[in-house]
């Protein structure tokens, strides 16, 4: 990777994300209401012992004449847990005037969050017989609140077969009517302006939810394929449901839907949306999430489906899961083969058993109308206004339109068939979607070709296999084109994304049938993306509490991290969506493995006072680090420490023409067996010399902690602008306890 080429897509994505948030959050007229979320701080002396207190200080930053007012109430959320303060209707003279009151800290106008958006169990290896999925409980007593769009509760996923009645430190409610709630739905709310319901009218919760933790329900398909036992990932656990989002999301009410999940008792907050920000304080998930993980609640969220682009993750800090995206062993194959008999598989859910597998004639959309630059995607306005493809199968490339409108177009022009050919960002990532014609979706290369073999004659001609489901895709897992990649802009020291987990063709919950069957509340869909990640870690970070309940989710983390594979099922390393070895800023430190997770042998733990120092060792100032703390903080009283001197089971070093040695140390807490010694391998990167002191750590009980420390050199043969790769590995005779390193070279 070339380093300067990285820096300037950094200042690509910023400018990017500045331009979006110009243009989706304009600067505020002087007398227009709008909702801001408002940072304060109180003073030493005021210590709140009831909400209403609290909230009565909050009123008071309000303007008076406002602040009483009852049809239309300014304060819209007050917040307890997740920051000190509220998210309030205000005009930007009343923020200047705001700006003026003691104990004031920020005002930031509410921002737009996008949505980052059967057989994955039995993938990560989770099967119904003995093993880690039976011996966890299968998630029992574990509460996942899930931040999303709501859900459907009459879904055959959210029955309660087995499951539990709740904790007794349960707090929640059930906004749909009683009934609608179980043991398994033990909790559903809403936080959207003019949406009182927790009723999921977009799909995403639903699938989420069920991704997390639906319960095994048989017969579970799309148009027939992928047909089997759909199961969350942690079936028997118990679903708190936040609806913050419709068809975006606001940042306040997800703030809201945070706060409350504290209040209400969750175990594992599951957050499949977000933005891109410069730090970590500027980010209030981030900052929320802070509040959660103080009180012992893990939280796991996408990375963002801003890839293959570096520097184009979501949520950098380390106290939260960020969740990069991959394939998993199982295709939907539909072929195209061409008239010079090539063949080019790709994949849709969609596989009509009536479509006849003829040759049929073949037209480029592109070549509809050469001056039309936009011909190629296939778009209503174009197609419309031509005979030319009636009964023809159509070659259309990938846009930013949805491939099913796409096919939709094809089909209301009169097309007998389409192919979708990937853009060069998507390379072999090729999605499954539930098509409304018969169609297939190739890769980039294979549309090349495809394209080649059309200029190759005056009378192109092609057919569709439809092959249905095809599991052992030993190329598997992955990484998914879409799936954001780090380093991490606000924290370089911190490896991001942490993990990558199954979130390409998902087969999970829907509201509503794809099929248009009306006899069946079993409907399922394939969605593709982050947030279809995201729940599968959530879902696994309840089995390993329900396992492991005293471990803290510094501790979960780690051992999720510890224990993730580097190599796919043909045992060589991990490719990206070019078939290429995939590098750390893409992988992070590798794919999830939850058997492995729930015995790493050693463990990296951090408590909650040490992002402290970490957090003054990033040059915040002190009202900065007292937003994640919601009090005051003085940073010239706390040893600072560089982010890379966090006891975070990853290490990145950047080397500068100032700095060729770095020394760094971590605390490993042993939670294998109780008599143990482990010996370090390290994998060097190429030019850079690792040294670990000691070389051997023995343990004679649970629990027990111990110290090591770390030198890195960069040697005179190391390359320069580049970035290189290697790891350290602790191994016992049960254990490997491997940390990734990530060396960049300026």
């Amino acid at each position: 990777m070339d380093f300067n080429f990285m820096f300037i897509l950094c200042f690509i994505f910023i400018l990017s994300f500045h331009l979006l948030e110009t243009f989706a959050n304009k600067t505020p007229e002087k007398n227009k209401l709008e909702t801001y979320i408002v940072q304060v701080v109180a003073p030493d002396t005021q210590i709140f012992t009831q909400s209403e207190d609290l909230r009565s200080w909050y009123d008071s930053f309000l303007p008076t004449t406002t602040a009483s007012v009852r049809e239309n109430p300014r304060m819209i959320f007050p917040y307890t847990n997740v920051l000190k303060g509220f998210a309030a209707r205000l005009s930007a003279d009343e923020v200047k005037e705001m700006e003026k009151k003691a104990g004031f800290v920020s005002a930031q106008p509410d921002k737009v969050l996008p949505l980052h958006t059967t057989h994955s169990p039995k993938f990560l290896g989770l099967n119904q017989n003995p093993g880690f999925w039976k011996d966890s409980n299968y998630g029992k007593g574990v509460i996942i609140g899930v931040i999303d769009s709501g859900i459907v509760p009459d879904h055959p996923s959210f029955n309660d077969e087995g499951v539990p009645p709740p904790p007794a430190k349960w707090k929640g409610k059930c906004q749909f009517n009683v009934s609608a709630c179980n043991n398994k739905l033990i909790g559903a709310r809403f936080f959207l302006r003019g949406d009182d319901t927790p009723l999921d009218m977009d799909g995403h919760g639903t699938h989420t939810a069920s991704t997390a933790a639906g319960n095994f329900v048989k017969g579970a398909n799309v148009y027939g394929n992928a047909n089997g036992t759909a199961a969350g990932i942690a079936p028997l656990a118990h679903l708190a449901i936040y609806k913050a989002c419709s068809l975006y999301c606001s940042e306040s009410a997800v703030l809201a839907a945070m706060d409350t999940a504290i209040d209400d008792g969750v175990d594992v907050l599951s957050i499949s949306l977000g933005r891109l920000t410069n730090d970590l304080y500027s980010d209030n998930i981030v900052v929320g999430a802070f509040s959660a993980m103080e009180k012992g609640i893990f939280v796991s969220c996408s990375a963002g489906n801003g890839g293959p682009y570096n520097l184009s993750i979501a949520h950098e800090a380390p106290w939260v899961l960020s969740v990069g995206a991959s394939t998993i062993d199982r295709k939907i194959r539909a072929t195209a083969v061409l008239g010079n008999n090539k063949s080019h598989d790709g994949e849709s859910a969609f596989q009509p058993l009536d479509f006849k597998s003829d040759f049929l004639p073949l037209v480029y959309a592109g070549m509809l109308n050469l001056s039309d630059q936009y011909a190629p995607y296939c778009l209503p306005e174009i197609l419309n206004k031509t005979d030319i493809i009636r009964g023809k199968i159509v070659v259309c490339e990938l846009s930013e339109i949805e491939a099913i409108e796409i096919g939709q177009a094809v089909k209301d022009s009169g097309g007998a068939a389409m192919i979708l050919l990937n853009n060069e960002r998507y390379g072999n990532t090729t999605i499954a979607e539930a098509h409304v014609l018969p169609a297939t979706r190739i890769s980039y290369v294979d549309g090349l070709k495809v394209k080649a073999y059309i200029n190759s004659t005056s009378n192109p001609v092609a057919k569709i296999l439809f092959k249905g489901t095809l599991i052992g895709d030993d190329r598997a897992p992955v990484v998914a084109a879409f799936s954001s990649r780090g380093p991490n802009f606000a924290s370089p020291g911190i490896l991001k994304p942490d993990i990558l987990g199954p979130g390409v063709n998902i087969l999970a919950a829907w509201p509503v049938s794809v099929e248009n069957n009306t006899n069946t509340k079993s409907t399922f869909n394939m969605l593709s993306g982050t947030s279809m990640s995201c729940p599968h870690l959530s879902g696994v970070v309840a089995l390993l509490k329900s396992s492991h309940p005293s471990w803290s989710p510094a501790a979960i983390k780690s051992a999720i991290m510890t224990t993730a594979d580097i190599v796919n099922l043909a045992r060589r390393p991990i490719e990206d969506e070019k078939f290429l070895p995939a590098d750390i800023f893409t992988t992070g430190s590798g794919h999830v493995n939850p058997s492995k997770a729930n015995d790493p042998g050693l463990v990296y733990d951090i408590r909650a006072e040490e992002y402290i120092p970490y957090l003054c060792g990033l040059n915040y100032t002190n009202r900065q680090v007292g937003t994640f703390l919601q009090r005051r903080v003085n940073c010239s009283d706390v040893s600072s420490i560089p982010d890379g001197q966090l006891n975070y089971p990853a290490f990145v070093i950047i080397f500068t023409v100032l700095s060729n040695t770095q020394n760094y140390s971590r605390t490993v807490t042993n939670v294998g067996e109780s008599n143990s010694s482990y010996t370090v391998k390290i994998f060097r990167p190429l030019g850079v010399d690792v040294r670990v002191e000691p070389t051997t750590l023995n343990f004679s009980e649970l629990n027990q902690k111990m110290v090591y420390r770390v030198t890195f050199n960069r040697l005179a043969s190391a390359g320069n602008n580049t970035v290189v790769q290697g790891s350290l590995i602790w191994n016992s005779d049960k254990h490997a306890v491997r940390s990734p390193i990530a060396v960049i070279l300026s």
